[in-house]
């Protein structure tokens, strides 16, 4: 029987996908469960696997082309079965963006195309140029950017170590094993000049379709900051004793490096475990108490954000929070996450110290009641005790859902979070 290789719905928030590649081709031989294609969802790139064995008759979809949800892009059928039917029956999408042509905005599958059976080819079984490793189900452990990564280099997956959970090739073990290439151009004689005044070119105006993540994040932010009744409060933070106490931890443990965002995740983990009411969510007239802190780190990530989710970070320590969160955010950085790594989170954590930031105010994720936006650390001169000293600060913003949390419950959160950092001994007992 003819299998339909369809544009899965690999997220709920998913409403297209981009067909990044053909992991085969027409007239190759496919069983079922071998991955025939790789798309482009609003989250991350996943893989597309056969649902049922036979020939890949015809491609529907090239790649490049973006299609709803459920479009067919493919059949799988034996040699002598006919698939006319059900070709005459796909439909066509004429102003898809992202054809094969850079200059059309069209995509080339017209109704004849699809509706045109197509004598299958000889059936050729060709080398993968990612070979598989031995493993249960006959495929390499790596994510879809990686396998890219080393095809585009040459380079055998089967040979590399996987750093990732279950020892998953990701992005940054392909590029450990890039060789890094040596200039042997001879010395030259530098004559130094006046240094030119650089021209300023303005760029040429253009327009291009947003990626499936970016439309993603225009529709999330429609549905929060409209609807959501946002208010703010803001706290300054001494994080002088918080980072000596990371130096010594480092000094300590120096093959688990525990980063300054790892600290604002464990102390936001104690302060919701001991204010539920800020580890909530409002659905439909009731307000629901989460039982555990799933913590949403947000990432910036090519193309947009992306918001890995640290699960029960209540009920781990510091160290652990370090290792998990790191995982995470590389794998977000390579699109390599499954849906159920960046869904279902209970509050959201934005640090933006490290692009020079101050302060600034964050949009809730819904149905999350709160964001916790994170300034840099600076030294600056404060009274203490009296005396002007200079001291490391830090200041948080708390984005609030005020139909869940009030501004007296809010601030008695920002007042523990601030207790934690302040008196770091919390963060490791």
């Amino acid at each position: 029987m003819a299998t339909k290789v369809v544009m899965a719905q690999l997220s709920p928030t998913m409403e297209e996908g981009k067909l990044i590649a053909w992991r085969v081709s027409e007239g190759d031989t496919i069983s079922q469960g071998d991955i025939v294609a790789e798309i482009e969802t609003d989250k991350a790139n996943m893989e597309i696997e056969a649902l049922g064995g036979g020939v890949l008759r015809k491609i529907v979809v090239e790649a490049g082309q973006t299609v709803p949800v459920g479009a067919l892009i493919g059949v799988i059928a034996k040699l002598e079965e006919s698939i006319d039917d059900m070709l005459a029956s796909a439909k066509t999408y004429d102003t898809i963006k992202n054809a094969k042509s850079p200059d059309s905005l069209t995509a080339d599958t017209t109704s004849k195309d699809v509706a045109e059976a197509v004598d299958p080819k000889p059936i050729t079984v060709e080398p993968d140029p990612v070979p598989s490793i031995t493993t249960a189900d006959g495929r390499v452990k790596a994510s879809p950017v990686a396998r890219r990564m080393a095809l585009e280099a040459g380079i055998d997956v089967a040979t590399i170590a996987g750093s990732g959970p279950g020892g998953r090739i990701v992005k940054s073990d392909i590029e450990a094993a890039i060789p890094t290439k040596t200039d042997t151009t001879p010395p030259q004689t530098v004559v130094k000049t006046a240094p030119k005044i650089p021209v300023s070119i303005a760029p040429e105006p253009r327009v291009e379709e947003a990626s499936q993540m970016r439309k993603a994040i225009a529709r999330r932010l429609v549905q929060s900051i409209g609807p959501i009744p946002h208010f703010f409060l803001t706290v300054e933070i001494d994080m002088g004793r918080a980072l000596e106490l990371r130096t010594d931890l480092n000094d300590r443990f120096p093959d688990e490096k525990v980063g300054v965002n790892d600290l604002f995740l464990k102390a936001a983990a104690e302060a919701l475990t001991r204010h539920p009411m800020i580890n909530a969510s409002w659905e439909n007239d009731t307000v629901r108490y989460h039982g555990t802190v799933d913590l949403s780190i947000a990432v910036a990530v090519e193309g947009g954000l992306i918001t890995p989710v640290l699960r029960d970070a209540g009920r781990k320590e510091l160290r652990q929070i370090s290792v998990e969160a790191h995982d995470l955010i590389q794998r977000a950085r390579g699109k390599a996450l499954q849906p159920e790594e960046y869904q279902n989170g209970t509050f959201s954590i934005s640090n933006l110290g490290m692009f020079e930031i101050d302060q600034f105010t964050a949009i809730i994720n819904p149905p999350e009641a709160g964001i916790l936006a994170i300034g840099r650390t600076i030294e600056k001169p404060v009274v203490v005790s009296g005396e002007v000293q200079v001291r490391k600060r830090m200041r948080a913003t708390m984005s609030c859902d005020h139909r869940v949390i009030d501004g007296a419950s809010g601030a008695e959160f920002l007042d523990t979070f601030k207790t934690i950092l302040e008196n770091p001994l919390h963060l490791i007992l």
